[in-house]
């Protein structure tokens, strides 16, 4: 990926602690964490220009030429460094579709690659072209570590791979790729040498942060301990959540994926969502919890409330491309309104209150914590919480006008998050005037797969309904 001027853009060598637990978690295999974007496309791309353009973009983003080194016994900060053997044919190949060609061969073809672990020892990305469709139709498909980079980050690093035109243009030169990087043992040292080093400042910003606290404590006693309890609260309530008991029908877990997708409207989903006096998020989510609501129903029984996680984007303008910039939030979802409108304005109230408190990512707080932890420890804690909640939900921009890859328009992008020990993941991402809805299902816990994807149609109809008719 280039910056404005065409520069190579570099990040961080080191993984930030969420990044850490994402990585160390998967020694319990439920935790994998690999995000699938799917891109149908209207033809079948020009083999050439694909390779030549992840040839340029794993130049141009050197994060996609590197793998993730541990320091000895998992002391330290796992860090990117150059893979000396990197090889595109390892990550890019092609693929025919199972016969007849239709979504569903498609989505179990990209559900089967999220099941397929990562070689670990090599960038953790792996792309197909996906021929064999029906119509003369193709795909893309590209499964990335979720360590390496969130929905927007992601976005960001398949922009490099885009054009604006079907026909070809032709890349910038690219600069030689990085190949020397520190062993294990090099990593393990200089990241001792580095916290040994920093202990004398650490130790200086203690003692200034404690004593700027006891003066405030002489100085305003009462304010001071009533701002300290008032930010202990609400971090508390952002790292652990609500007690939302799991829905006894959607209690069981497996190591299983089944992907589903579906499209809405994007210009009557904001309609509705403004017409009840919300958002597109709100009217995104009184959809989801609509379907689940109806899929409860016809099991005979409807809880007040779900266990639902979400993500915020805290990404700034001049953080750099790819990484991980996000909070998770929990709450608990209201699925006993039946009315749209009343569910659109009781998931705004919700939502306001919980992404309105004073401290949001109550897991960046005890993130560096948690991810120094031995992983099979860190996995336990972490599936934990993670398995506890029923439904998980993002809403990621995607692309706004035409894009092309080697000469195939892309007319649909899905992309499907990762479900670490959840029921249901369900993502949101834009594509010009159309929502491309990506569903991750555990079929261990959404039994009736086919009944969901009706149900869940059933929500948006709902939802939509609600928008003026143009």
């Amino acid at each position: 990926m280039t910056s404005g001027t065409g520069d190579v853009v570099r990040t961080s060598s080191e993984l930030n602690p969420l990044e850490t637990m994402m990585w160390r978690a998967e020694v319990d295999p439920r935790l994998r964490s690999p995000v699938v974007v799917l891109d149908v496309l209207d033809t079948e791309p020009d083999w050439d220009r694909v390779v030549a353009s992840h040839e340029w973009a794993t130049r141009f983003v050197p994060r996609l030429r590197e793998r993730v080194l541990e320091p000895w016994g998992d002391w330290g900060t796992p860090s990117w460094v150059p893979d000396p053997d990197f090889a595109l044919p390892h990550h890019l190949a092609r693929a025919q579709v199972a016969r007849p060609g239709g979504s569903r061969e498609l989505l179990d073809l990209a559900a089967s690659m999220a099941l397929t672990p990562f070689d670990r020892e090599r960038p953790p990305w792996e792309a197909k072209i996906v021929t064999g469709l029906a119509d003369g139709r193709a795909a893309y498909v590209l499964k990335v570590h979720h360590s390496m980079a969130d929905g927007l980050g992601l976005v960001q690093i398949l922009r490099m791979l885009h054009s604006g035109v079907r026909e070809h243009t032709d890349l910038p030169d690219h600069p030689e790729p990085d190949r020397d990087g520190p062993s294990r043992l090099g990593l393990t040292v200089s990241q001792a040498a580095r916290a040994v080093a920093a202990v004398p400042t650490r130790t200086l910003d203690l003692v200034s942060a404690g004593a700027g606290l006891l003066g405030r404590l002489l100085t305003r006693p009462l304010a001071t301990i009533s701002d300290g309890s008032a930010f202990l609260e609400s971090a508390l309530r952002a790292a652990v959540g609500p007690v939302v008991p799991r829905s006894p029908l959607l209690r069981r877990r497996s190591l299983e994926r089944r992907f589903e997708a579906l499209e809405v409207d994007l210009g009557a989903l904001k309609a509705a969502g403004r017409a009840a006096g919300g958002s597109l998020n709100d009217a995104y989510l009184a959809a989801l919890l609509g379907g689940m609501r109806r899929y409860h129903q016809r099991f005979g029984a409807i809880p007040q409330h779900l266990a639902m996680g979400m993500p915020v984007n805290t990404r700034d303008a001049d953080d750099p491309v790819g990484g991980n910039h996000w909070a998770g939030t929990r709450f608990a979802a209201p699925l006993g309104d039946a009315d749209p409108v009343v569910r659109i304005r009781h998931v705004r109230e919700v939502v306001r209150r919980t992404t309105g408190e004073r401290v949001v990512d109550g897991l960046g707080l005890i993130a560096p914590l948690l991810a120094v932890l031995p992983p099979p420890l860190l996995a336990l804690i972490q599936g934990g919480a993670t398995s506890a909640n029923d439904l998980q939900a993002s809403n990621v921009p995607g692309m706004s006008g035409p894009a092309y890859l080697a000469g195939a328009q892309i007319v649909r992008s899905y992309a499907f998050a990762p479900l670490p020990g959840g029921a249901a993941m369900i993502t949101l991402t834009s594509h010009g005037d159309t929502c491309c809805i990506a569903v991750t299902l555990d079929p261990a816990a959404i039994t009736e797969p086919d009944a969901f994807l009706e149900d869940l149609r059933a929500g948006f109809d709902e939802v939509l309904d609600l928008a003026p008719a143009r």
